[in-house]
């Protein structure tokens, strides 16, 4: 039988979901596959719309090996198991004449544990919740959400949390939830042949397609043992978040309330002398961190060193004392001992780590008005050890609508471990105009090594479906003042209220901190008659969906609004952004991640702070323009975007909407946009 052309089968795929063949779609589709089939990786930005989804499933299908993908989101998670992989493996049945199997695998904390369910949580004296169902009252948000999982916990097929809806919140989870540490195994636990999260590992072992999250991939990636099966693809979408999600898992926290609930856990299981030795050193860094103030540690002071090794050296008396005890006692042991053991690990865990001082991790107190003092470790970077750990002895794909930032893969390329010197030569597979070819950068970091040792890597840019000169202004408030670290900026509130009047609502507002959009909504609300909706006074979900239904409701709100909003069409026809969104100068980790470029030869603002903020810009702005009909202005409020050098480097990162600095020309042009989109309604 002749193998089916990829187009015949990307046409048949993009007709099953009901969707258009885009150009960019036909060219990421021939590139995915030209990666699948080489040894080179590839990087590919596809904007919204280009139907990206069916860019890289489509290949990968085609190709028949075991992928696993890798998403930031649970919305494009569900979309792919619930919409697009079902659809386009029936689609490709009678061309491939197989159907593919997929499966959803994540963290083992993100099932219900039915032991948990049943016979309650291991006690700890300060919370006393042994029987959760039983101590919560019935009334209480923590008893309903807690009677609810129980009935739940019978229909289920999955125990997925993510399909229990309405949600619960995270104290009720984690009365029916286990970490991987903390879970007896599948062989020991009473429930074992039922466990939620085992039948999904058994289901992803007989898949040929799995989804996952960029967590469980960093975890698969960082602890040696696997967690995802042996797979020969891999498929990493929402790349621009992988950095971050990598970061996150790889960072160390020690807490005085995390330290105390691992003493606490241990003590029924240990002898005295060993209980009363992590006490004490438990009440030395609880001492301690009440008087730690924010920012980094470069060095490990006298008083912190000696308390981190009197925590270590308790710990590992811990470690070994509960391995070597049984007390029969204690009811559910062990349960009880599993948590017990984890908790005091993950102690000792942090605290060896802070003392062994590696060059290549930072250290910093951090902090919290609710929850209190922290001691944090992470590291310095992430690169060398996705370069070791990702792009070995498989095909990698990574792809994002915001993958380019200052017009080239450079600067993402190097913080996933894709130095300049693997980069490939010549044209690129299918580029479309817009893409380029790819041409050999010199040598940087890394240079001299062998060839063999250097993942081998192109950037493709496939373009997007909209026309972004045509369909949205990019305009910067170059008369405003420049924005201070503190204070109200009173010329942009009233900037701001200007174009929310002249757009008659319909205005998304992405805020660098809560302070400022908690500061603006207030101020807007008393001076017009529109209503304006707040991040923090309803989930997101609510937010979002009362957002998307009154054109005349505004959105205001940080970090995740300038990534997690798709609304199309007249109801979001300005994006306004108060600032460029560069880290805090007296953020530990982006300030030491800058100064070790620096100390390196480099540019540590434009690599870190810079590449930072055009990131998020990139995200911001994509907000506008969401389907082919979308019309509207981002207005970015802070100057410095039109004045500073490095203004060409943002602008160049975002979608290439036409640009202006006439304050005049966007009101008309705002008032025309209003006018239409009420007459169209």
């Amino acid at each position: 039988m002749t193998k089916p052309a990829l187009t015949e089968l990307l046409h048949a795929a993009v007709t099953a979901v009901g969707g258009t063949e885009r150009p960019g779609q036909v060219a990421m589709a021939e590139a995915v596959a030209e990666a699948i089939d080489s040894d080179v990786h590839l990087l590919v930005q596809a904007g919204t719309g280009t139907g990206k989804s069916l860019g890289y499933l489509v290949p990968a299908l085609a190709h028949g090996e075991r992928t696993v993908i890798a998403t930031a989101t649970l919305a494009l998670q569900r979309q792919l198991v619930e919409r697009d992989l079902p659809r386009t493996v029936e689609a490709l049945h009678p061309l491939l004449r197989r159907r593919a199997e997929f499966a959803m695998l994540k963290g083992r904390s993100n099932y219900l544990c039915l032991h948990r369910l049943h016979e309650g949580v291991p006690q700890d004296d300060e919370d006393g919740l042994f029987d959760p169902f039983e101590a919560a009252a019935p009334t209480s948000r923590l008893g309903k959400d807690l009677l609810r999982l129980r009935d739940w916990a019978d229909e289920t097929d999955t125990g997925d949390r993510d399909d229990l809806t309405p949600g619960v919140s995270d104290r009720a989870w984690s009365q029916v939830s286990v970490s991987s540490r903390e879970c007896l195994g599948a062989t020991r636990c009473a429930y074992g042949a039922e466990c939620f999260a085992e039948a999904a590992r058994e289901r992803a072992k007989l898949a040929e397609v799995i989804v996952t999250n960029h967590a469980l991939l960093a975890i698969d990636a960082i602890e040696g043992a696997p967690v995802l099966p042996a797979h020969e693809v891999l498929i990493v979408d929402e790349a621009h978040e992988l950095v971050s999600r990598v970061t996150g898992v790889a960072t160390g926290e020690l807490t005085p309330g995390g330290v105390n609930r691992a003493v606490r856990r241990a003590a029924k299981l240990v002898d005295e002398k060993a209980a009363d030795r992590l006490q004490t050193a438990s009440e030395g860094f609880e001492r301690l961190m009440e008087l730690a103030l924010p920012g980094r540690l470069e060095e490990i002071p006298e008083d912190l060193g000696y308390v981190l090794a009197a925590l270590r050296d308790a710990a590992r008396a811990v470690i070994t004392e509960l391995g070597a005890t049984r007390d029969r006692s204690v009811q559910d042991e062990d349960a009880v001992r599993r948590q017990a053991l984890a908790s005091v690990e993950s102690v000792h865990g942090v605290a060896e780590r802070i003392l062994l001082g590696s060059e290549y991790d930072v250290v910093w107190y951090e902090r919290h008005d609710r929850y209190g003092a922290s001691l944090r470790v992470a590291p310095l970077a992430v690169s060398g050890l996705l370069r070791e750990k990702l792009f070995e002895d498989r095909s990698v794909v990574l792809t994002s609508a915001t993958l380019k930032l200052g017009g080239d893969f450079e600067g993402v390329g190097a913080s996933l471990g894709l130095t300049a010197e693997g980069r490939v030569r010549g044209e690129e597979p299918g580029a479309s105009p817009e893409g380029g070819g790819a041409e050999a950068a010199p040598d940087g970091e890394g240079a001299g090594e062998s060839e063999a040792s250097v993942p081998r890597w192109r950037g493709l840019d496939v373009g997007s479906p909209f026309d972004y000169r045509r369909q949205g202004i990019l305009y910067v408030a170059q008369h405003l003042s420049p924005p201070g670290r503190e204070g109200g900026r009173a010329d942009m509130l009233e900037e701001l209220s200007e174009l929310v009047q002249a757009a008659g609502g319909r205005t998304l507002g992405l805020f660098s901190s809560m302070r400022a959009a908690q500061t603006a909504a207030e101020e807007l609300r008393g001076r017009l008659d529109v209503p304006i909706l707040l991040q923090g006074e309803e989930t997101l979900g609510e937010l979002i969906r009362r957002f998307a239904a009154d054109a005349r409701t505004c959105l205001f709100g940080t970090l995740s609004l300038w990534q997690g909003v798709d609304v199309p069409g007249p109801n979001c026809q300005l994006v306004v952004m108060d600032r460029i969104p560069f880290p805090r100068p007296d953020d530990p980790l982006m300030s030491a991640r800058q100064k070790a470029v620096e100390e390196a030869g480099g540019n540590g603002f434009m690599a870190v702070a810079a590449t930072h903020a055009a990131l998020l810009m990139a995200q911001g702005a994509g907000r506008l323009v969401r389907a082919t009909g979308d019309r509207g202005v981002v207005a970015v409020l802070d100057p410095r975007l039109a004045r500073a050098r490095y203004g060409g480097f943002l602008r160049a990162s975002m979608p290439d909407f036409w640009y202006t600095t006439d304050r005049n020309q966007v009101r008309r042009s705002l008032a025309a946009i209003d006018a239409a989109a009420g007459q169209a309604g």
